[in-house]
């Protein structure tokens, strides 16, 4: 056996002695994972030159000490198995169940994330990505515990990298150990971070506290005398303890309040543990007949406990020599949770007292993370109810270059697009998650890289405003619509208003309201008479339906009279053959390639081949129904002078929808044997709605397909009306 086996081997005896809070099969599985775990990093070394299976070993052993589960315990041993050694998640599952292998894959996921910008909003958002990826509390506790002992085992790296490791320590897992209330964690990555960011000045301030610890050593012990005796003359149990200010908390201590190391005055300081709560209050009076307390600096956090859970009385008393120290009361549940905060759970949950403030009630030190519905005594319900996100309200997604975007939760690739820019949104066209595909109302997960794939011609789709989560996507998206539809009405009403003119005898001034000259001013004269701002905001009124385009040509050709022009014989002729076909304004072409100004009744769904009559609706452009339409006709009675002349283009740009409705015997494999039919005629089905009656011997089946004209329609029915299973099948009209 070489030193290194023995080194491995006598570690993992170590961590045996630390789990006999564990039963026998559990320290059996442990095993298992420990071998699992030495197999797969065989031949692997630290910078140090130890074997790689002393750092896992390593990590399991500070999870002990928490008293975690078998579970987190021999994940912990084969937390870098995946990302290192190539284990698949399915061979973990298949030997170590899947509790096991999901942690050990929430860790892997966590390994692959990378801190990459030195802003401090990216560091926020990357904490509560962390939390937001690990469902399991037990992930955190893990990754905490590997971080740990990273950092106490950095001194083999080089300089450079000990610094960035530990600037990604102070900004990242600090604050999350604190927020988890793992108080002794938490002070000793942050020293360790310190010492590696300003070794310099961690050097002088460590020597500063070395040398006043000797000075103060007599009155430290005689104040911790006369407190122990005090507590022995009112009867009363405790334990008392000296404790020391951290450096980087004496350092942040000088910046934050500009004060050199001799004005801080509370470097040292201590700590009373009570057996039960309201001796707490019984150890504060004994305290405050021994000493005198400074006024102001009494805080009571039993009776309203800090957001991570903490619990303590603490006090500041004036000491024999006339300065100031300050003194902790709390319970030892309290100080079990203090200490190891989340953690607590594990280690206390057969010592609970009545009153106490134990783990199991654990919206007191949760409350600012976890919301769990129900307080309990059994370990694996409480998992359970910690298996939610930590952020509900947020999901966090990468870029493919790292940075990360906070959505709200449901949030969909194309929030994520108007996120990263309005101009990415727009010429969206679809995504990837992962490097898979994905369909764009998909909705995101934290920890998802999210690319967009944009075409320059692409536009945005009313139908995203149905899913999308965002106020920026929403906005945008109508903003876009709304300024797509201004253009589209503003060609469409330059043309309408050109027909009208046409009639008349005269054609459209070139000019516009800006022009200089009698062009300009006859624009200017026709909008003031229209009674808008612009000549753009009056053809946009004519295209959407809210202006006349025959009144505003008749207004425009007397005031073209007054100035001196006289209607043309060529043009006069032409729009009256135009005006003898059609008695209103002139003819639009359609061809399937028209915007929002231009729509399609949904009452009679209007195909190539039908023929059809165009309604200039008030605010609404232009509405396309069939010359047949029962709609159109009761419009055309009530509104006959808004009916323009439409045709369809000879070769439409794409297939255009109508509604079948298809009356078929009921049995198994009918919806198939009519899709079939249908693809045999070379369509598609867009939509399909099914009558109550479907349990019953015939259903009726209401079809939305699309078809190039009214010839397509025609096979498609015929296609219908030879399928076996059909009894009826016709087009819907009004």
């Amino acid at each position: 056996m070489t030193l290194a086996t023995d080194a491995a081997a006598a570690s993992f005896a170590a961590l045996t002695h630390k789990l006999d809070y564990l039963d026998e099969a559990d320290i059996r599985r442990v095993r298992e994972a420990y071998r699992f775990a030495d197999e797969a990093h065989l031949g692997q070394f630290r910078a140090s030159g130890e074997p790689y299976i002393t750092h896992p070993i390593a990590v399991a052993g500070l999870c002990a000490d928490w008293k975690l589960d078998a579970q987190a315990i021999m994940a912990a041993l084969m937390h870098d198995a995946m990302e290192d050694c190539g284990v698949t998640k399915v061979e973990l599952i298949e030997r170590f169940g899947a509790p096991t292998a999901e942690l050990v894959d929430g860790l892997t996921k966590l390994d692959k994330l990378h801190f990459s910008t030195k802003e401090e909003s990216q560091a926020e958002s990357f904490r509560k990505m962390l939390l937001a990826m690990a469902r399991d509390v037990r992930v955190i506790l893990i990754k905490l515990a590997d971080r740990l002992h990273n950092m106490r085992t950095m001194a083999a790296m080089v300089a450079h990298k000990r610094a960035r490791i530990a600037r990604e320590t102070l900004e990242i897992y600090v604050p999350i150990a604190h927020r988890l209330g793992l108080n002794q964690t938490y002070r000793e990555l942050q020293e360790l971070s310190f010492q590696y960011i300003n070794p310099w000045r961690y050097g002088v301030l460590a020597k500063a506290v070395k040398k006043t610890r000797g000075n103060r050593r007599d009155l430290v012990e005689r104040i911790r005398k006369e407190v122990q005796e005090a507590f022995d003359a009112a009867g009363m149990q405790v334990e008392v303890y000296g404790r020391e200010k951290t450096v980087y908390s004496i350092y942040h201590k000088m910046v934050e309040k500009n004060l050199s190391f001799a004005q801080v005055s509370d470097i040292f300081g201590f700590r009373i543990v009570t057996h039960e709560l309201l001796e707490c209050y019984t150890a504060l009076g004994v305290l405050h007949q021994l000493y005198k307390p400074l006024p102001g600096r009494f805080k009571d956090y039993i009776a309203i406990s800090k957001a991570n859970g903490y619990q303590s009385l603490h006090t500041t008393l004036v000491n024999p020599v006339g300065t100031a120290v300050e003194f902790q009361i709390r319970s030892q549940a309290m100080h079990a949770v203090a200490e190891k905060g989340i953690a607590a759970h594990w280690m206390y949950k057969e010592q609970e007292e009545p009153g106490d403030a134990s783990p199991q009630q654990a919206a007191v030190w949760l409350q600012s993370l976890i919301d769990i519905q129900h307080e309990t005594r059994d370990s694996a319900e409480f998992l359970e109810h910690l298996k939610i996100d930590l952020f509900p309200e947020s999901v966090y997604v990468l870029t493919p270059k790292s940075r990360i975007v906070a959505l709200p939760k449901g949030a969909t690739p194309v929030d994520f697009a108007y996120a990263i820019h309005s101009g990415v949104g727009d010429r969206c066209v679809s995504a990837k998650v992962n490097g898979e595909p994905v369909p764009l109302r998909s909705q995101l997960h934290s920890g998802d890289v999210v690319e967009i794939i944009t075409a320059p011609s692409a536009r945005p789709n009313p139908g995203w405003l149905n899913f999308v989560r965002t106020g920026r996507a929403r906005s945008k998206i109508r903003s876009y619509l709304k300024a797509m539809e201004a253009e589209e009405s503003l060609e469409l009403g330059e043309k309408l208003l050109a027909q009208a003119l046409r009639a008349e005898g005269l054609t459209l001034p070139s000019g516009d309201d800006e022009s200089a000259g009698a062009e300009g001013a006859l624009w200017q004269n026709l909008v003031r008479w229209g009674g808008n701002r612009s000549q753009r905001e009056l053809l946009i009124d004519i295209g959407l339906g809210r202006k006349i385009a025959p009144m505003v040509a008749k207004r425009l050709a007397q005031l073209m009279a007054e100035s001196g022009e006289r209607p043309d014989a060529l043009t006069l002729t032409l729009g009256r053959f135009a005006a003898a076909e059609a008695p209103t304004q002139g003819s639009v072409v359609i061809d399937g390639s028209e915007g929002a100004t231009v729509r399609l009744a949904p009452c009679c769904t209007p195909v190539p081949g039908d023929p059809i009559a165009g309604y200039l609706g008030r605010g609404e452009g232009l509405v396309v129904h069939t010359q047949r339409c029962g709609v159109g006709r009761r419009l055309f009675e009530r509104d006959s002078e808004r009916w323009i002349d439409v045709s369809w283009a000879e070769e439409p740009t794409r297939p255009f929808e109508t509604v079948l409705a298809v009356t078929v015997n009921n049995g198994k494999g009918v919806l198939a044997q009519v899709a079939s039919a249908i693809s045999t005629a070379e369509t598609d089905i867009t939509h399909i709605e099914m009558g109550d009656e479907r349990l019953g011997q015939t259903a009726e089946l209401r079809l939305t397909v699309a078809v190039r004209d009214t010839e397509h329609l025609s096979d498609v029915l015929r296609a219908l009306r030879r399928c076996n299973v059909v009894i009826k099948a016709e087009r819907v009209c009004p």
